[in-house]
């Protein structure tokens, strides 16, 4: 794996979505759970639990997205939940086996799975739990490392400004899919944006993915092209030369990054001695007298400071 990038292994627990999806009008869509979960790294591993004979209308969507559907008895057979035990025994399997793995995804919100959860953390992996709002357990969510509601994805910002209409169609798609990638780095609290990133983060995202299919030779000048239509700004690294992306969409309506930026003191900071303050009043001048040894203040006769009269020079 690339430095940063992440390896992921889903499990779903199809079941306990159904439950979830119980009594609404839309239904479940992995394809938003996938599209929010490539954003955090390289999915290796996809797996699916249930007795499909229920769940038919999901399996043509499931299959469509390469996830190998595991088949569980029915429960009036074996009489108790094995699509949970067998989700447990595939999970563990893969953390001893497959280290490549660091960062594990139960799609459920059963809290029968919160021990799955600690074990998986003992072992130095990052969980990342995704379930209903309504049928979630608590003791799931807060032993999550971190967790996704199903109906927060989907949910982001607008890419304003927008993209102006005079852009041909295949520019415009670019620069749709170069904003989304970027709104996921920041998703990811990522807060230097290298070109090199948003790239990878854009093949995740769609695999068939070339610069070249819109119109351009690299994936700079991709970027110049969205810089010039005012979509994101850059800069480069001084050391790498790469560019990287300083902001984008709807930052672009607040300050630049140099006006940003705190201005540089031009003073050396030496401390000026304060002035003293001028004498005001009379002043008092003590007089010693020798003949019997005391003294009397008299009044000092004003400074003139009107300097030397005026010679007549005429």
């Amino acid at each position: 794996m690339p430095d940063g990038e992440r390896a992921l292994a889903v499990f779903i627990d199809f079941e306990n979505l159904a439950l979830g999806f119980q009594g609404r009008r839309d239904r479940f869509e992995i394809a938003r759970v996938l599209e929010r979960l490539v954003e955090k790294g390289k999915i290796v591993a996809k797996k699916a639990y249930a007795d499909w004979s229920r769940f038919g209308q999901y399996t043509g969507p499931l299959h469509e997205a390469a996830i190998e559907l595991v088949e569980i008895p029915k429960r009036s057979q074996t009489g108790k939940n094995s699509a949970d035990i067998r989700l447990c025994v595939d999970a563990m399997d893969l953390a001893y086996s497959k280290e490549h793995i660091d960062t594990f995804v139960v799609v459920s919100g059963d809290s029968d799975f919160s021990p799955l959860v600690s074990k998986l953390k003992e072992n130095g992996k990052h969980v990342i739990g995704l379930g209903m709002q309504e049928s979630t357990s608590d003791l799931l969510r807060d032993n999550c490392d971190e967790f996704i509601y199903y109906e927060d994805l989907g949910k982001t910002k607008t890419l304003s400004p927008s993209i102006s209409a005079q852009v041909p169609e295949g520019k415009r798609k670019a620069f749709e899919l170069l904003l989304e990638s970027l709104l996921a780095l920041r998703r990811e609290n990522k807060e230097v944006l290298w070109s090199s990133m948003v790239k990878d983060t854009i093949k995740r995202k769609k695999p068939s993915f070339n610069e070249a299919y819109h119109g351009y030779r690299t994936f700079s000048e991709l970027l110049e092209d969205a810089a010039k239509e005012g979509l994101l700004e850059l800069d480069t690294d001084k050391r790498s030369r790469t560019y990287v992306v300083t902001r984008f969409g709807s930052e672009m309506a607040g300050p630049t990054t140099a006006e940003a930026a705190p201005a540089k003191k031009t003073s050396r900071g030496r401390r000026r001695r304060p002035a003293r303050p001028k004498p005001t009043g009379r002043m008092l001048v003590v007089n010693r007298d020798m003949d019997d040894g005391r003294e009397t203040a008299a009044p000092a006769e004003p400074k003139d400071e009107s300097g030397p009269p005026e010679q007549d020079v005429s």
